[in-house]
């Protein structure tokens, strides 16, 4: 073996290197993570990299206005903070077929359709393979094609291009001649990555990767990659439902709770611009155990299907099961009911779905989960036109949530008339024309839904 290279051992769930193998990491304590690589003794610099270091004060330091590329897109826009930053490095996760290429070359399009230059660098896919899938999504553009897998190769490209956006599909298909691994390996992530995000910098321009997930349904190679991008978007949903979630997990141009919603149509994907009126669409509206909870994702308001079934269990140790919501947060729930209301949930299995394939994770989706199982336990459905949100403690108390305001008038413009909502939050709220609140201070009172 060469001296310049040795043998390393990567985890491949954060990156952490050993000079030997080991059975836990030490970092992120997985276990049978490491991976055996050749690597190299130096790394190769880039052509144009400036190597003196220049100390600046703080209060001389000017402030630049980034402005923000629009892609044609709100949604995405929306999740991005705004639009592109020139400079920024933005990865795309998500589950193969989900249509990340798809959003990608759309955006493409979109902007090449303004007379931007626009470099499409694929690993996966031929010229006439990306010709019949910008055909599918619409009219043609003049987008730069460029089928690559060498890092080398795509980094003398983009510099001589000067494209206004690149775009890698995928990092895991970058590799590099400089180090001696597969690729897709955790040196040729990190090799490619850490080279994408020097370009990016150095020649201020935005570059957009897009990402393989694991079984996990997290990106695939070290955490280190997740690190260096700027950005860290994801596409969820059922691949066989038409619907879309973009999400993001990190962003340091903007919010990472914002969310986008698209519909898969044959033309590519679509925004759905009121996501709460299509998720909330085909519901049986004199269903027990059905309840509308208004939830907050970032900036935006939506409404949202809870769906609960009780039913009698067969066995000594009931089911709980949720999709869509956190099972612990289940189990917390029904908990508080039995002790807080004398409710019995001992003999009935639970089940709890979020309709439209939406996770919600806030508190004060308590409220409507709570609503849900006493309705399909009672069988007695809530009326149609009530929207509830709110958060149970566990003394049984129903605490106020932030944005009631937003909530109740996402409500209303969606026509319904009723709002359960926590009693504090009461004084800070307006009621909307048509629109009755209603505060409950402990889940003793829930109770009285159904004697009004």
């Amino acid at each position: 073996m060469p001296k310049d290279k040795k043998i390393v051992y990567f985890c491949q769930e954060c990156g952490y290197e050993s000079a030997k193998w080991l059975g836990q990491c030490p970092v992120c304590k997985a276990w049978n993570t490491f991976v055996e690589e050749r690597i190299t003794g130096s790394i190769k610099a880039s052509p144009n990299a400036e190597h003196t270091a220049k100390v600046t004060k703080l209060s001389e330091v000017k402030m630049q206005d980034h402005t923000r590329e629009k892609t044609g897109f709100g949604e995405l826009d929306r999740v991005l903070g705004g639009g592109i930053v020139k400079g920024s490095l933005v990865l795309i996760g998500g589950d193969p077929g989900i249509g990340k290429s798809t959003l990608l070359l759309q955006v493409c399009k979109e902007l090449a359709a303004k007379g931007r230059k626009v470099l499409y660098i694929s690993g996966e896919e031929s010229p006439e393979q990306l010709k019949m899938r910008a055909q599918r999504v619409g009219k043609d553009a003049d987008l730069l094609l460029l089928c690559e897998t060498q890092l080398e190769a795509a980094e003398e490209a983009i510099r001589r291009v000067g494209a206004d956006l690149v775009v890698i599909d995928s990092i895991q298909t970058m590799y590099s001649s400089e180090v001696a691994s597969a690729p897709g390996s955790i040196s040729q992530v990190r090799e490619a990555t850490g080279l994408l995000m020097r370009l990016a910098k150095g020649l201020d321009v935005p570059i957009f990767l897009v990402g393989h997930v694991t079984k996990e349904g997290v990106v695939a190679g070290p955490r280190v990659l997740e690190h260096m991008v700027d950005t860290v978007l994801y596409l969820e949903g059922d691949r066989y439902a038409s619907y879309r979630i973009l999400r993001g997990v990190k962003n340091r141009f903007g919010s990472t709770n914002e969310l986008g919603v698209f519909e898969m149509k044959q033309e590519g994907l679509q925004e759905v611009a009121n996501p709460s009126e299509f998720m909330i669409s085909g519901r049986c509206k004199d269903a027990p155990g059905s309840v509308i909870s208004c939830a907050m994702e970032g900036t935006r308001c939506m409404l949202l299907e809870v769906q609960a079934l009780t039913a009698k269990s067969n066995f000594g140790n009931p089911r709980r099961t949720a999709v869509g919501f956190d099972v612990n947060r289940l189990n917390l729930l029904m908990a508080v009911l039995e002790k807080r209301m004398g409710v019995n949930f001992s003999l009935y299995d639970a089940y709890i779905n979020v309709a439209g394939g939406i996770r919600i994770n806030e508190p004060a989706q308590d409220l409507a989960v709570a609503l849900s199982l006493l309705s399909s336990l009672y069988d007695r459905e809530i009326p149609a036109d009530t929207a509830v949100f709110g958060e149970i403690g566990l003394s049984g108390e129903i605490r106020m949530v932030s944005m009631s305001q937003q909530r109740v008038s996402e409500a209303a413009k969606l026509g319904f008339t009723k709002c359960i909502m926590p009693k504090a939050a009461l004084k800070n709220v307006k009621a909307p024309e048509g629109m009755q609140l209603y505060g409950m201070d402990t889940v003793r009172e829930l109770k009285q839904i159904w004697d009004r």
